[in-house]
């Protein structure tokens, strides 16, 4: 989604505003993302595990979670005067995917975070948006006491296509998910950039 509104002064440029969406497995710092980087009380839709959810839902190496979204997450940030980004965190077990194809729809492109002690379960977001071409950047949230793996390290293990970014951070900390965030706008600038410059060769 991008769309634009006036400045309150004339002359100036309009503002415009991304829509991001952060994606990946179950637990693995979605909510805690959005929630450290926006500038306005983001919006949550965490429900309560319950004894039903304990079948469907797998929680090992995540047994202190104790809410799941159900819906999603927003939250806004602005990345420099006049660019706004507009956060959607998706749901991520299986049986919330149908709400991807709705929060998808517009996107500038979108982060996939990676947990090494749970890396499979990022297969699906990262399938979903290489089958759908929106740009992706993973973002591995360096947990404590998880086993520290590199950027190529992991970009081998997903078997990502070259040039898809790979960046490591923490979740919870404003700064290094600000610094994921520039990583993907500018990575998705130039991919669509160039899917543009080949539509008109």
């Amino acid at each position: 989604m991008v769309s634009e509104h006036p400045d309150a002064s004339d002359g100036e440029t309009a503002a415009l505003a991304l829509k991001i969406l952060v994606a990946g497995g179950f637990g693995v710092g979605k909510t805690t993302l959005v929630g450290a980087v926006s500038e306005i009380r983001p919006l949550r839709t965490e429900e309560l595990l319950s004894e039903a959810g304990q079948l469907v839902d797998d929680t090992d190496g995540v047994d202190q979670k104790v809410t799941t979204t159900v819906a999603m997450d927003f939250g806004r940030i602005t990345i420099r005067s006049g660019l706004s980004l507009y956060l959607f965190g998706t749901p991520g077990q299986d049986r919330f995917w149908f709400l991807w194809d709705e929060l998808s729809q517009g996107a500038l492109g979108a982060v996939v975070l990676a947990d090494t002690r749970r890396l499979e379960d990022c297969f699906p977001a990262v399938d979903y948006f290489e089958h759908r071409h929106i740009p992706f950047v993973v973002a591995v949230n360096c947990f404590a006491g998880a086993r520290a793996y590199g950027a190529q390290d992991v970009s081998r293990a997903l078997d990502l296509d070259q040039g898809t970014p790979v960046v490591l951070c923490d979740a919870r900390d404003r700064d290094s998910g600000k610094e994921v965030l520039i990583r993907l706008v500018e990575y998705a600038g130039r991919m669509h950039t160039a899917r543009l410059l080949d539509s008109v060769g």
